[in-house]
């Protein structure tokens, strides 16, 4: 630092010495001289951010050694309500509706957006939140679900408070974004915005944390299962408690047609006053990239598709469907009482940490100058949502419509674009189409098909038109839509 540094300034490094000596890390500390005073702030409110200790348990645990996956004996299938109900379900499931309308009309739902990601695998630069993701009108990801919400308030005659999820690095531009478009009709008093825990990325050689630049750590978000801490450290639960809500709807921020609140599945869940519950996808082939939705003796559990090994992966009934079918696609039902239940334990929050090895780039103090790894050379760690399952007493997993439901926008289209690219905004907005097709048809509209059998136009429907084909019943709909056109409604 160019001049003495403020006194208070002075402590802060003492304490934060002491404390990185404490788990192996003081090295974070010994270019601070040559830095700034502001840069040497910056770099101690890092620091002075991160649970230490937690820090120095893990290094032993997920970075000097790599946790062993241990299959457990007694596996066995998950049980799940199908998604079109079969003979004595029918009823339940009227009940089930009833019961789900009921509560969100009530007030009683609230809907929980996880939305730390930035649109990198996109090629975007921005939240995720913000890609444009309808085949029409480009209209972004926070504007899908702000419009199904506004949809859903005025069928329901109600407030359904959103809760959004950032990380701090991309907190501030969401905010931005979301008031430069006026919450996309939302009233703000009803949405709050909040950011994840944040971890250190370990260099895997030396297990050291890593810089990523003079005076800043190398930090990503603390993973999903964050977000039931960061409900709770934020005050949303507490909000959530004022509001008079009883169950959170889980969705992630990477799904333009989730259903923001469903009352089919909430209701599921609350008859069988379930803590937390699930939605689930049959597998379209034994490794497809889903976790599996397992029983353990009695608790409801997800194994990763990487641990669960192929001879189970490619087991099948008599019928022919996969025997573990049940993939997981991160969309929730929360009880409120549960996620302050998980962060009052005497014992402390605890999901377990997951280890993964990353390329990182990182600052070198030695050279002044930033290193771009060729092969993996760090570990970041982080929890998982559904790693709470096991701690729930009941637990229920309910199966939705891929293509209803599931368009997510993760990768980046190939050069040509091709729908066939997995889960990119190509393949998302095909499938769009693809369902407002099928709820035209559902309505008595020609639609026309190509040779393969899908939608030969360009279809979009807005959330604040319909949030389910029903909802078409009373707008004004075409007999039939060219070949090759374009419809917006």
């Amino acid at each position: 630092m160019d001049q003495a540094p403020p006194a208070n300034l002075t402590t802060r490094l003492e304490k934060a010495r002491a404390t990185l000596s404490a788990v192996g890390q003081a090295h974070l500390l010994d270019h601070v001289e040559a830095l700034s005073t502001d840069q040497a702030d910056q770099l101690l409110s890092q620091i002075e951010g991160i649970d230490w200790p937690e820090v120095g348990r893990l290094i032993e645990s997920h970075v000097k050694q790599k946790p062993k996956f241990e299959m457990p004996d007694d596996i066995k299938p998950a049980p799940w309500y199908p998604n079109i109900p079969l003979g004595s379900h029918q009823a339940l499931y009227m009940d089930a509706r009833q019961t789900g309308e009921d509560l969100i009309r009530q007030g009683k739902v609230a809907a929980f957006t996880v939305a730390g990601g930035q649109g990198t695998r996109l090629g975007w630069d921005g939240p995720k939140g913000t890609f444009p993701a309808t085949p029409m009108r480009g209209f972004p990801l926070f504007g899908c679900f702000a419009e199904y919400l506004i949809k859903a308030q005025e069928k329901y005659g109600t407030v359904i408070p959103w809760y959004i999820m950032t990380s701090p690095v991309n907190d501030q531009p969401t905010r931005d974004f979301l008031a430069e478009h006026d919450y996309f009709g939302l009233d703000s008093a009803n949405v709050m915005i909040f950011p994840q825990a944040m971890m250190p990325a370990v260099d895997m050689a030396n297990h050291k944390v890593l810089l990523a630049d003079a005076d800043s750590l190398a930090l990503s978000p603390n993973g999903h299962g964050g977000s039931l801490k960061a409900l709770w450290t934020s005050g949303a639960i507490a909000d959530m408690k004022k509001r008079g809500i009883e169950q959170i709807s889980y969705t992630q921020v990477d799904n333009p047609i989730v259903r923001m609140v469903d009352p089919l599945f909430i209701g599921l869940h609350a008859l069988d006053k379930a803590q937390m519950s699930s939605k689930m996808l049959p597998k379209v082939e034994p490794l497809e990239k889903l976790g599996n939705f397992c029983m353990v003796g009695d608790k409801m559990t997800v194994i990763e598709y990487s641990n669960l090994p192929e001879e189970l992966a490619h087991q099948r009934l008599t019928n022919g469907d996969l025997r573990f079918r049940a993939g997981s696609i991160a969309i929730h039902v929360i009880r409120v009482d549960f996620v302050e239940s998980l962060n009052t334990s005497e014992h402390g929050f605890s999901l377990p940490w997951n280890r993964a090895e990353k390329k990182v780039a990182f600052y070198d103090p030695a050279t002044k100058q930033t290193v771009k790894p060729e092969a993996p050379n760090a570990i970041k760690m982080e929890t998982f949502v559904f790693d709470a399952l096991p701690m729930c007493d009941s637990s229920i997993v309910y199966e939705t419509d891929r293509m209803d439901e599931f368009a997510p926008v993760k990768n980046a289209d190939t050069p040509a674009g091709e729908p066939d690219a997995v889960d990119s905004p190509a393949s998302s907005k095909h499938i769009q189409t693809e369902r407002a097709g099928a709820w035209l048809q559902q309505r008595g509209v020609t639609v026309p098909r190509n040779s393969e059998g899908h939608v030969d136009a360009v279809i979009e429907i807005k959330q604040t038109t319909a949030i389910e084909s029903s909802d078409l019943a009373s707008v004004e709909l075409p007999d039939a839509i060219e070949p090759g056109s374009q419809l917006l409604l």
